[in-house]
């Protein structure tokens, strides 16, 4: 018996090995199949990913003649391998990281090569029996002070790769002249290499389709104030439905969107510390206000807090009177379109003029709600159908708070960026100058046309056509 099922169990095993071994195949092709899908959803995403690499391949092309020549091997010899390393360590995908790698990295290098030659003479000056004493004592000083440096916020934020490249390059300079008898010499190629490689990154980062990281940053806060915006439209749209439990179809994707809002601070915060780096480009000047997006992309955060409890009301059987649903609708529709304006007006760098009138609306709408609730309004109503009621209204009178905030921040950002007067941007077909002798609004049924006219100026209008309205 024992040995019948020791045999069936090496058949087992041997059955199940087999199977394996046939399925082994298709497995392999599912995985390439999956490895390039993926490869295309991420080249989709980003084609400058694409690009970001192939800009390396061209830098470390450029940094390899160095060993494929002799001319050029003859005068650095095997410390060329320098300058590969460099392009491998420095190169980054915005202009801001690359630039700012590199000048840490040759920075560090200089400083730290100077100062490990002089401790060598320093310390061979004073005799064999002393100099490695002194060596150890040197490198332990600068490894501690350089060290405990790194702890401080704006060293580490900005400066974080340079220290290390500073222990690193004293520690390989000072130790190294103890055995190496041309320790300048040495120094002279190693910093050489490095900043040729450092120059090839910033060089090919710059003008071989750049990245820059003041860009991902002006969008990237533009994006997050316009996704809570379209939330507070969509949900004010929620509000005034008549009908109980009807839903909209693009209530998922709103709802979605503005919980990347919440975890945006850390990418803000690279991609502000990367543009501090990057010189003068496009609308961006020198010394443009990259703290200011900061300061923006907080209070955008802090807006989306609230906004994260509103959506918890989103689909609560909110029984609330009339009254309170016009003036909540109103809030929240007037909060979205003052977000969506401000978005507006930083991506295309234009004076958030239009952006004023709708907070002024919800600031109004939050002063009638507050005169109504004090007015006794509640006395015949259930106290179990206000509760949620009264939330949702303290909800939107703090997101009306934040939306005023925001507004004053992205007016100060238009004053130091010198953002243009302009409110709006159009095509030239469409650009005319009206003279303006009065004001008047014109609304019909199925589409909403407004025609503002300003006394005594003359401005451009703009049209635009949508399914819900159309606004000259």
């Amino acid at each position: 018996m024992e040995i019948g099922s020791v045999s069936h169990e090496k058949a087992g095993c041997f059955t199940n090995g087999l199977m394996w071994f046939k399925s082994l195949p298709g497995k392999l092709f599912a995985k390439l199949v999956e490895i390039a899908k993926q490869t295309k959803k991420i080249g989709k995403d980003d084609p400058r990913r694409v690009i970001h690499s192939l800009k390396v391949g061209l830098a470390l092309t450029l940094v390899s003649l160095f060993y494929y020549f002799q001319a050029l091997y003859n005068n650095f010899g095997v410390s060329a391998m320098w300058a590969i390393m460099t392009v491998v360590v420095v190169f980054e995908f915005s202009v801001g990281a690359t630039l700012g790698k590199g000048l840490n990295r040759g920075m560090a290098t200089l400083l730290a090569g100077a100062l490990g030659v002089g401790a060598h003479y320093l310390a061979s000056a004073t005799g064999k029996v002393a100099e490695p004493i002194l060596l150890g004592l040197f490198v332990f000083l600068q490894a501690f002070t350089s060290t405990f440096i790194r702890f401080f916020p704006q060293v580490k934020a900005r400066y974080d790769y340079g220290m290390l490249i500073f222990i690193l390059t004293f520690c390989l300079v000072s130790i190294s002249g103890f055995r190496v008898g041309e320790i300048v010499d040495m120094a002279h190629k190693r910093l050489s290499t490095i900043l040729i490689g450092a120059s090839v990154c910033v060089i090919v980062s710059i003008f071989v389709c750049p990245v820059w990281a003041g860009e991902d940053l002006h969008q990237l806060v533009a994006q997050n104030m316009e996704k809570l915006g379209k939330f507070l439209e969509g949900f004010g749209e929620e509000i005034s439905k008549s009908t109980e439990g009807e839903e909209s179809k693009d209530a998922k994707t709103y709802m979605a969107e503005y919980k990347g809002v919440l975890n945006s601070k850390n990418a803000e915060e690279i991609l502000a510390n990367f543009a501090r780096w990057e010189p003068g480009h496009g609308q961006f000047k020198y010394r443009h206000p990259w703290k200011q997006y900061l300061k923006i992309g907080s209070l955008t955060r802090q807006c989306a807090c609230r906004v994260d409890a509103l959506n918890g009301y989103i689909n609560s059987e909110i029984k609330a009177p009339e009254e309170i649903k016009e003036i909540t609708t109103k809030m929240s529709i007037e909060s979205g379109k003052a977000l969506k304006e401000l978005a507006r007006s930083i991506k295309t760098m234009t004076s958030p003029l239009s952006a004023n009138k709708h907070v002024s609306n919800a600031k109004t709408a939050a002063k009638n709600l507050k005169s109504l609730l004090i007015s006794g309004f509640w006395e015949d109503i259930n106290l179990l159908e206000v509760i949620p009621v009264a939330a949702v209204a303290s909800i939107l009178t703090d997101i009306v708070i934040c939306v005023e905030e925001i507004a004053e921040a992205v007016n100060e950002l238009a004053s130091l960026a010198h953002f243009s007067s302009k409110d709006t941007k159009v095509d030239s077909s469409k650009e005319s100058n009206i003279e303006a002798t009065q004001s008047r609004k014109i609304h019909a049924c199925s589409q909403h046309v407004v025609l503002t006219i300003q006394e005594g100026a003359q401005v451009q209008s703009s049209v635009q056509l949508t399914d819900q309205n159309m606004k000259l």
